[in-house]
C-alpha cells in the first residue's frame, strides 16, 4: 500500500515539511555526486549512525572520527540509501507531516520531528549495540509523525494506491487502519531479525517501530490533542 494523500487540507502551509524535503533531497543529490562508492562510504561512516561507534562513544571511547558520534543520531537522518529509499520517505513525509505541523506549530514540530528521529536511532542502537553497519533514512522520524498521525487523526482517509496483481487501483483506507497494518508489519519484522545480522535484513525495522510509539507517546506531551 502506498500513500497519495490524505483527505485532511491544512489551513497553513506546511513549510517545515517542505524544509525538511527539499534539505534530504539536496544532501541526496549531493550522495550522487560523490565520485566513487569509496566516498560514499566514508560520508556514510562519517555522519550515519554507526551502533559500534555509537556504543564506544558512551563508554568514554573516543573515535578517530572528526565528526561527534552523538550528532550522527541527527544527521543520519538527511541521509538515504537510494533512490527508492528517498522516495517512500519523502512520500510518507508529506502525506501524513501536514496536519502534524499543523497542529503543533513549525517549531514544536521540527522539534518533534527531530527527537522521534533520535530516540528511534536510539532504539536501533540499543537491540543491535555491536553492529558496524551504517544506520540511514529519516524513516524513525517519520514514524514518529506517523505515530502522531494515528492519534490525532484515526479515522482520516487515506487515498491509497493498491497493487492488485497486474491491476493497480486507488482506495481510501482509514488512517487507523493504514497505520496500524504498517505498524505491526514493523514491530513483527523487529522481532523477527533478533539475532539476525544486520546485513541479511537491510532495514532499520527496530528504527520504524521505535520511532512510531515514541511519536504516539509525546505528541500528545506536547500538544497534539489540544484545541488550536
Amino acid at each position: 500500500m502506498i500513500p497519495l494523500r490524505d483527505e485532511n487540507p491544512t489551513q497553513i502551509t506546511p513549510i517545515i515539511v517542505y524544509a525538511l524535503i527539499t534539505i534530504n533531497i539536496l544532501v541526496f543529490l549531493h550522495q550522487l555526486s560523490l565520485g566513487s562508492e569509496i566516498e560514499l562510504r566514508q560520508f556514510f561512516d562519517l555522519y550515519a549512525v554507526i551502533p559500534q561507534e555509537l556504543s564506544d562513544s558512551f563508554d568514554g571511547i573516543r573515535s578517530s572520527q572528526s565528526f561527534p558520534e552523538i550528532l550522527t543520531l541527527i544527521t543520519s537522518q538527511f541521509l538515504h540509501g537510494g533512490f527508492m529509499h528517498i522516495g517512500f520517505n519523502m512520500l510518507f513525509l508529506w502525506t501524513f507531516g501536514n496536519n502534524i505541523e499543523e497542529d503543533l506549530g513549525h517549531f514544536r514540530f521540527l522539534f518533534f520531528y527531530l527527537i522521534c528521529g533520535i530516540l528511534a536511532g536510539l532504539t536501533h542502537w540499543f537491540f543491535g549495540m555491536e553492529s558496524a553497519v551504517p544506520t540511514v533514512g529519516a524513516s524513525g522520524a517519520i514514524a514518529g509523525v506517523m505515530g502522531a498521525y494515528i492519534i490525532k487523526y484515526p479515522r482520516a482517509q487515506i487515498l491509497t494506491l493498491l497493487p492488485l496483481g497486474f491491476f493497480i487501483t486507488t482506495v481510501r483506507i482509514p488512517a487507523v487502519f493504514f497505520l496500524g497494518f504498517w505498524f505491526l508489519q514493523q514491530a513483527i519484522s523487529s522481532v523477527a531479525s533478533l539475532g539476525m545480522p544486520e546485513v541479511m535484513t537491510g532495514v532499520a525495522y527496530w528504527a520504524h517501530a521505535g520511532g512510531f510509539v515514541f511519536g504516539a507517546v509525546l505528541a500528545p506531551i506536547m500538544g497534539l490533542l489540544n484545541d488550536r
